[in-house]
């Protein structure tokens, strides 16, 4: 059964090997990256970056694992913000191998309860490039709904790309609200 799990540094060899072998199937999705993402030393300052936001409880990192669990993405909670808005944004990816078998639909459904349960946020946000339709039936599949649309929104694969907006209420604090006097 596929899963996720904190992400930590001993990730690092497996990521440097998902990214090199899926560098042509993630372009189209993400930002242009330099050759230095690709190597250990690059692989090791992502992770590290991370893991200090994440000791900082401004990110929440993860792998994702495939059902023999071998790591075969990642999704993480970032820009978490509490006060009055108790919100954060995730962002995904898995292999192209993964693609398709409702690997990404589990992590989601995981790092939203983690998210709503553990930490006690109200809102979870993510943009998906406008095209990006198997994104999006993630997202759908989890209960995100779409609220908005940003044009030249992130600057993925070399050009300002439009964004689907979507977002998912903690159903509980929804529900809390829903019958509140």
């Amino acid at each position: 059964m596929s899963t996720i799990r904190p992400l930590s540094l001993d990730d690092v060899p497996d990521l440097v090997a998902l990214y090199r072998t899926n560098r042509s199937f993630l372009a189209p999705w993400e930002p242009d990256r330099g050759e230095a993402f690709f190597t250990t030393d690059g692989q090791l300052s992502v992770v590290r970056n991370v893991l200090e936001r994440r000791a900082q409880q401004l990110a929440y990192p993860h792998v994702i694992l495939d059902d023999a669990q071998q790591v075969v993405g990642r999704i993480t909670i970032e820009n978490i913000v509490r006060w009055a808005f108790q919100s954060c944004t995730v962002g995904y990816w898995v292999s192209e191998q993964a693609n398709g078998n409702g690997v990404a639909s589990t992590a989601l459904h995981e790092i939203m309860q983690l998210a709503f349960n553990d930490l006690g946020l109200h809102r979870i946000e993510a943009g998906t490039l406008s095209h990006n339709v198997r994104s999006q039936r993630v997202l759908e599949k989890n209960g995100f709904v779409r609220f908005g649309f940003a044009p030249a929104y992130l600057k993925i694969a070399g050009r300002w790309q439009d964004h689907a907006l979507y977002q998912a209420l903690n159903p509980l604090q929804a529900e809390q609200a829903a019958t509140a006097p």
